[in-house]
């Protein structure tokens, strides 16, 4: 090996272990607490933290931000050397970052997390956003889930939107306690940037909105009969980096469900199977660009 190809293979390596999928699911988890308090602050006059975790999403946006331009500036050295066709680690690994399960931490025997307040409050609002009830028996209780969990819900979810099931959709939100669900807020946004590239055939730009819109809402409002139109418009402009519409804060589980059934649907329209979503699957292969 040369010492050009050695200094290219040092870049590779460092461009590789940039946290940036890490960043970005602390800077979503960030972003969908925030929104979660948002809501609960319009009955309460206190800010409960909200401009604190809005300087952290700011933040974790801005370190996002620069490492990204740090891989680019990489790359585009690379590229200027004449190692750009030089193998390397497949892009965008940010999706598998948020599906890992978190590492174990234990606790002592005498400590108990206490129980999920939630349970009621999830139920009626994914009744109100697929019209379908919840079944019989006692609701889901627990500690807070893992990504674990939220990952292999996020994987029900899409089985159920691509089956074009809104009954087994119903079964498997109402299934899950409130943490769970609302995890999928954190979980998705990388998955659905990688999605929506994967049918694009490039990263998704601003310009290409209405043509997500396009392949997306009519199915999500089929399984979603209640979802606010505005909270697809949002997901798809964040998928999208592109300004995001003004409005009243959604409800919290509205953006959870519609991101988990929007990932179904580009999943289906990809042609994929919903275990691609586990962060062990081997890399999907991106087809040639269609026309979403």
């Amino acid at each position: 090996m040369s010492l050009l190809q050695e200094l290219g293979a040092q870049l590779r390596a460092t461009s590789d272990e940039l946290p940036t999928g890490l960043v970005t699911v602390a800077m979503e988890r960030l972003r969908s607490a925030t929104e979660l308090l948002n809501w609960v602050r319009q009955s309460s006059v206190d800010p409960i933290g909200v401009p604190q975790l809005g300087n952290a999403t700011e933040h974790a946006e801005h370190a996002a931000a620069a490492l990204r331009l740090a891989q680019d500036a990489i790359a585009a050295y690379l590229a200027a050397i004449g190692l750009s066709g030089e193998p390397s680690a497949p892009p965008d690994q940010d999706w598998r970052e948020g599906l890992k399960p978190p590492p174990e931490v234990s606790a002592p025997d005498n400590v108990r997390p206490p129980p999920e307040q939630l349970g009621s409050w999830w139920r009626r609002r994914v009744e109100e956003l697929t019209g379908e009830a919840p079944p019989p028996g006692d609701e889901p209780t627990g500690t807070p889930a893992s990504r674990a969990d939220t990952a292999e819900l996020l994987r029900r979810v899409a089985g159920g939107v691509r089956s074009g099931d809104k009954s087994r959709l119903g079964r498997d939100l109402h299934a899950v306690n409130a943490s769970s669900g609302l995890a999928l807020s954190a979980v998705t946004p990388p998955v659905l940037h990688r999605l929506a590239g994967d049918l694009l055939g490039h990263e998704p730009r601003a310009d290409d909105v209405a043509r997500l819109r396009s392949a997306a809402t009519g199915r999500v409002r089929s399984l979603l009969p209640g979802a606010p139109p505005a909270v697809l418009e949002t997901l798809i402009a964040r998928v999208c980096r592109a300004p995001v519409p003004a409005g009243a804060p959604a409800h919290p589980a509205d953006s959870a469900v519609t991101a988990s059934v929007l990932t179904g649907v580009l999943l289906a329209r990809l042609g994929r199977d919903p275990s691609t979503l586990d962060p062990a699957a081997p890399e999907p292969l991106r087809r040639p660009p269609t026309d979403a």
